[in-house]
Formats: C-alpha cells, sequence, structure tokens
C-alpha cells in the first residue's frame, strides 16, 4: 500500500538487526518469555502450576497471534490485556494463570528494558567498528601536514591524522558513556500496581521472602543480574533519558565529525565517497555535494532533539505512575536507535571512503605558509646577527602589505619573494626553503597520533572481533 505514511527511519536508514530489535516480534515475544518466566518462578515456589501449562504456553512463544489480539484490543481499549487473552486463546490449559499477579508494565516496562539493552549493545558494536576505520584512518595520515584552522581562520598546521584523532577521541569518550550507562540499566522485577507487590505478597499469603525471591528467579531467567531497588509501578523514566542523552552525546560526535568533512569538502582537500553514477545536484551536474555527511548531521540533529523527550517525560511523572509517558516513549526511544544506526554506518562509510588530495592541502599550507612563518624566519635572521627589533619592524610592514596585495588583487601570496629581495633580512632561497617545510611546524601532530591511535587500538582490539560478529546489518 503506497496510500499510508511509511517511516523513513525503516525503508531508508536504519539497518534490518535495528528495526528487528524495535518490531513487533521482538517486543510480543519478550512478553511472552516474562509470562514463561513469572509462571516458573511462581511454580517454583510452590503455587499450583503445572508443567502441562507452561509448556503450553513455551510452545505458543514466537507464532503470536497478532489478528487475535488486535481484535481482543478494539473491545478492551488495552493492548496488554488483549495479548493475555490471544496468549490464552493459544494456551487454553496455562490461561487461567497467564499474568497471575502482575500488572502491565510488568510485561511492558521490563521488555522496554531489555529492548534497550540490546539496542545499546547493537550500538556499541557499530561504535567500535567506527572507532577502528577511524584509527586506520588517523595512523594513514599522521605525517601530511594540513591548514589547521582556528575559528575557521587559518592557523598553525597540524596532520590530517592528527585531526582524526579528534573526532576519534570524542567517540571513545562516547563508548565510556555508554558502558556506565547500560550499567544502569537493571530489571524492574514484579511490584505490582504501586510498585509494593501487594498482589504477590496476597499469592503467597504474607511471605514476603518468596515474594523477593520471585524477583531473583525472573530476573535470573531474564539475564539479568541486578534490580531496581524501589519503583513505583514503573521503572524511572529518568533512565530513559540517560539512555537518549547517551544517544545524543554520539550523535553530537558524528554531527561534529559531518562538519569537517563538509568544511573541507568546499576546501578541495577531500571528498565523502562519491558513486560513478552518483548525482550531486538535478541543476548542477557536475557538483558533488557531501551528501552522506549532511545526511549524517540530519539525522544526528533528530537524535539530540530526541533528548529532550526524554528530560519532559522523566520530568512530569505523577507519584507512582501516569500514562502521558506511554505514546512518547514508544516513538522517542525507538527513533533516537534508529535514527543513530543509521547515522553510525553513515559515519563508517564516510572514514573508510574518503579521498583525500594531498596536493591541494599543499596548496593552501603554501598560501598561508608564509605568514606563520615569519616569527622562524625572524629568528634565523638573529641567529646571523641581525637585529630583532629592526626585523620585527620589517616583518610587520611586509606581511600587512602582502595580506592587502592578497585581498584587494586577489593575487598570490608574494611575502616571501618580498623578505628574499629585502636587505634588511640575511637569508638566502635554501635557508628559506629549509624554514617553509611545512613538517617542521606540526609540532608533535605526528607523535600524539601514533600514540593514540596505539592506545585505542590497543583497548578495542578484542571488542572489534566482537563487534564483527554482533553487527548485522
Amino acid at each position: 500500500m503506497r496510500n499510508k505514511y511509511e517511516n523513513p527511519l525503516c525503508n531508508r536508514y536504519a539497518s534490518a538487526r535495528m528495526q528487528e530489535i524495535f518490531s513487533p516480534d521482538m517486543k510480543f515475544s519478550t512478553w511472552r518469555k516474562l509470562w514463561v518466566a513469572l509462571a516458573e518462578s511462581e511454580k517454583e515456589l510452590g503455587l499450583d502450576i503445572t508443567d502441562n501449562q507452561i509448556a503450553q504456553m513455551k510452545e505458543h512463544i514466537y507464532d503470536i497471534n497478532y489478528d487475535v489480539a488486535a481484535e481482543r484490543e478494539k473491545a478492551v481499549r488495552h493492548d496488554v490485556l488483549a495479548h493475555i487473552y490471544a496468549y490464552g486463546r493459544q494456551c487454553p490449559d496455562a490461561r487461567p494463570i497467564i499474568h497471575l499477579g502482575a500488572t502491565s508494565c510488568y510485561v511492558g516496562d521490563n521488555t522496554d528494558l531489555i529492548v534497550m539493552r540490546a539496542a545499546l549493545k547493537q550500538i556499541r558494536a557499530l561504535l567500535v567498528g567506527v572507532i577502528m576505520e577511524l584509527c586506520d584512518f588517523a595512523d594513514k595520515y599522521k605525517e601530511l601536514p594540513t591548514l589547521a584552522y582556528t575559528h575557521f581562520q587559518a592557523a598553525q598546521p597540524t596532520t590530517l591524522g592528527k585531526r582524526a584523532t579528534l573526532w576519534l577521541q570524542d567517540l571513545v569518550s562516547d563508548v565510556n558513556l555508554l558502558d556506565f550507562t547500560a550499567g544502569q540499566i537493571k530489571f524492574l522485577g514484579c511490584r505490582g500496581a504501586t510498585g509494593t507487590a501487594a498482589s504477590f505478597l496476597e499469592l503467597f499469603e504474607g511471605d514476603s521472602e518468596k515474594v523477593m525471591e520471585l524477583e531473583k528467579l525472573i530476573a535470573e531467567k531474564m539475564d539479568f543480574d541486578e534490580i531496581y531497588d524501589v519503583s513505583g509501578q514503573t521503572y524511572s523514566r529518568k533512565i530513559d533519558y540517560y539512555v537518549l542523552s547517551l544517544l545524543s552525546s554520539i550523535a553530537q560526535s558524528a554531527y561534529k565529525f559531518s562538519n569537517d568533512i563538509r568544511l573541507m569538502s568546499h576546501l578541495k582537500e577531500l571528498d565523502e565517497p562519491f558513486e560513478e553514477q552518483q548525482a550531486g545536484s538535478s541543476a548542477m551536474a557536475y557538483k558533488r555535494n557531501p551528501m552522506r555527511s549532511e545526511r549524517i548531521a540530519s539525522l544526528s540533529r533528530h537524535v539530540m532533539a530526541l533528548a529532550q523527550d526524554g528530560a519532559m517525560t522523566a520530568s512530569s511523572q505523577w507519584l507512582e505512575r501516569t500514562l502521558d509517558d506511554s505514546a512518547n516513549r514508544r516513538i522517542a526511544v525507538a527513533e533516537a536507535f534508529l535514527s543513530l544506526d543509521g547515522v553510525l554506518a553513515l559515519y563508517k562509510n564516510v572514514i573508510s571512503g574518503i579521498s583525500v588530495y594531498p596536493l591541494v592541502m599543499k596548496k593552501h599550507l603554501d598560501e598561508e605558509l608564509p605568514f606563520i612563518a615569519t616569527e622562524n624566519i625572524m629568528m634565523h635572521c638573529v641567529k646571523k646577527g641581525g637585529d630583532r627589533q629592526l626585523l620585527h619592524e620589517a616583518v610587520r610592514e611586509i606581511s600587512t602589505k602582502a595580506a592587502k596585495e592578497i585581498k584587494l588583487s586577489g593575487g598570490r601570496n608574494t611575502l616571501i619573494e618580498q623578505i628574499l629581495s629585502d636587505e634588511r633580512f640575511d637569508i638566502t632561497e635554501s635557508e628559506m626553503a629549509e624554514i617553509l617545510d611545512a613538517g617542521k611546524f606540526t609540532g608533535l601532530a605526528t607523535l600524539q597520533t601514533r600514540a593514540y591511535v596505539k592506545k585505542v587500538r590497543d583497548r578495542f582490539k578484542e571488542d572489534e572481533r566482537a563487534a564483527a560478529a554482533e553487527i548485522t546489518v
């Protein structure tokens, strides 16, 4: 059908794996797994639940009867009740004990935590993949001089590899934040309507130890080591905010990278990947617009905006539970992950396929290096017996004149020729050529790059192997 809205995140940007994580199959099969874990744990603690009932529930975890659930939801206007009914239709013997003692958030919230944990695992794998590509890029160009910019005005030279370490360091800090944030995701447990577990205490005839043991058993079955100490009906929506803030942080890093690529593309110092038949503009056929980097910026902006949703939702929760979070969270959390999944795939594609143009970089360096080198030229002449005060005035006078000529006439930089022909400077052409070696102006850039790349590779080399196995496009 083409007469209904289709989310571009699914049909244009996000990977199949991330779509699978946020799919109805993942959601509702997890609900059923949670119902099975609840029933198994209640049976283990003495409730009258049979092996046959549990076997019947396990048999129908994945063959979800969506049509029955949809029809039931039209009547009851409640998705959890509808799916309990649909599950019970498939498991008639187990129907009396499905969801026994639980409230909707037992399946809803615990599933959201499970889904976010799986999505973070995918994001981490993608991040590590990008980090290792950046290591390769930085290492390859660690010695290539390029003009550095502050305020997008020419500054001291750096190397292209050193510039890439700035992108790299941002992503490494994002991995650190991801690992911390993932550690905040625990199991909600089974707390009942207001977080007091009163319904379960009734089921176990006042035996509080069994109620607490019930949570532990379910958490273990769902592969959680920790359970939130306290809750209302839901887990704290600050967890969603932490996750969305993390995704925003990664998006900020990607956005900064994409902006730098766009600026360097304008300078003609590099091009992002461009297919043989790709068109850059519908009107200007000659153009090679940095469309992938622009897409990174566009999707990243959406992720960053969604973090505000998490903040507003967390701050507006009433007492033990309110439902004004539900519709918002269905959209904001999923879209943030789907968007960032697309961003990181694009990031890796761009950095692995960039075309670099060293001669254009040299041209830009040659245009600005005479001004940058004036201090070195002056010191060289002082060492040969020149008067620093006179030389300083000469440099100021000639450089001001040369800069004005460039701006007024659009001509090339003649500062070096003017210095060589000025009697106040005692310097030969060969001495000048040695001074103007761009590599001498990049400071510790190459050394810093080599050391940092090694540090990052050593940390993530095992993660890279694991990431390659985890990522499904």
